[in-house]
């Protein structure tokens, strides 16, 4: 269980515009968001001296990133094998690093052209090669396809809605509306949700996350070094990652998966919120991994905010609006600002805990969840200003 509370903290954020087609490669977009990261915490590129980066062989290495920016001497460089599951479990291994000598300022990234280059459900993992030989044959082969299929069974089980997960679409766009970074601003009505083209039984267009071109950064030290830098620190009060015992080989293992009502939440939730010592009660804002609207009222589910089967009503009645109790995806989500494969949640987390959100902050935001994962494995951290 995490045992580092208080004593890191994030100081620094930067990003690249967020497109449909960048113009660039992926090493332009990571150093660039590597870059904005260390100068928005008032640090210069020599005095970074570690990386930590998570891809699905779609980026660029961190060594290559510390190369670009100058970096005279990494001392640790780390390329996690993972996707949406990882956005939290960087933050995580920079800390861990830090803890053990092996750097001090370490720059934590996601750079992708998920758009105009490798685009997930369009390109290698169609083939049928490993667990999926065993599901290809049912047309269960892409991410929407395998969601789905959780979805379906939260809904046999507990009678969940196309309607009630409309909700969250439509209010993650209404946050969207309000950030310049969003690549969807265009505010949208539960009408223009029923009516979005159909993709998989029974997810529409717009239960689904957009393709996106970009790169985000945050950059992590020590609690006591964070004093000295031009923000004031987002401090990590607790972290965790894992699972259970049927992770297995990425989605397409879920096979092993006993319950596809459930996801990842329920088994770190415990750690999670003993570590940082607060409770689901105590979040002023969370941004929780939405690759999917489905995926949202899962990880509510497991991380203790209701009980299982009440996602969907708890999503309802403007509850997770702006100015409900639990602010959702305040800056719009993966649904609608970008799919930076959920490292911009931790992003704007950090912009709400600093007070820097303009029209779309929450007031006095004081401690704020980050998840990252939907279905057998995930992350999460809990942050406060």
């Amino acid at each position: 269980m995490w045992a580092l509370k208080d004593k890191y903290a994030i100081v620094g954020t930067g990003y690249t515009d967020y497109s449909k087609n960048s113009g660039t490669t992926v090493l332009n977009l990571a150093t660039e968001a590597c870059l904005n990261a260390a100068n928005d915490a008032g640090l210069a590129p020599e005095e970074i001296d570690g990386l930590v980066s998570f891809q699905l062989n779609d980026s660029v290495p961190a060594t290559s990133v510390a190369a670009a920016m100058g970096v005279p001497a990494v001392r640790y460089a780390v390329d996690i094998a993972g996707g949406g599951n990882a956005a939290n479990l960087v933050i995580l291994s920079a800390i861990a690093a830090i803890e053990a000598g092996l750097a001090k300022n370490v720059l934590c990234y996601r750079a992708m052209n998920g758009r105009s280059g490798f685009r997930l459900g369009g390109g290698r993992e169609m083939q049928a090669h490993g667990i999926t030989q065993f599901t290809a044959p049912f047309g269960w082969i892409t991410y929407p396809q395998a969601m789905a299929m959780w979805c379906r069974r939260h809904m046999i089980k507990y009678g969940t809605t196309t309607d009630q997960l409309g909700t969250i679409a439509v209010t993650f766009r209404d946050n969207a509306a309000l950030n310049p970074r969003a690549m969807q601003r265009e505010p949208i009505t539960l009408d223009d949700y029923r009516a979005a083209r159909p993709i998989v039984d029974p997810f529409r267009m717009l239960d689904i996350c957009l393709e996106s071109d970009g790169a985000c950064a945050v950059l992590v030290t020590s609690a006591e070094r964070a004093k000295d830098l031009r923000h004031k620190p987002v401090y990590v009060m607790g972290g965790a990652y894992g699972g259970g015992a049927n992770q297995g080989d990425d989605l397409f293992d879920c096979l092993r998966w006993a319950d596809h009502s459930e996801n990842y939440a329920a088994y770190i939730a415990a750690d999670l919120w003993a570590g940082a010592g607060v409770g689901p009660e105590d979040v002023d804002v969370a941004e929780i991994y939405d690759c999917f609207t489905y995926s949202v009222v899962a990880q509510l589910e497991g991380l203790g905010f209701c009980q299982p089967g009440e996602g969907p009503d708890f999503v309802q009645g403007g509850r997770i609006a702006r100015d409900g109790a639990l602010p959702l995806n305040t800056h719009g989500g993966l649904l609608s600002e970008a799919y930076i494969h959920g490292l911009n949640h931790v992003v704007e987390a950090v912009d709400q805990l600093r007070g820097d959100a303009g029209p779309r902050q929450i007031p006095d935001a004081e401690i704020a969840l980050t998840t990252a994962g939907a279905m057998t494995c995930g992350s999460a951290l809990v942050l406060r200003r």
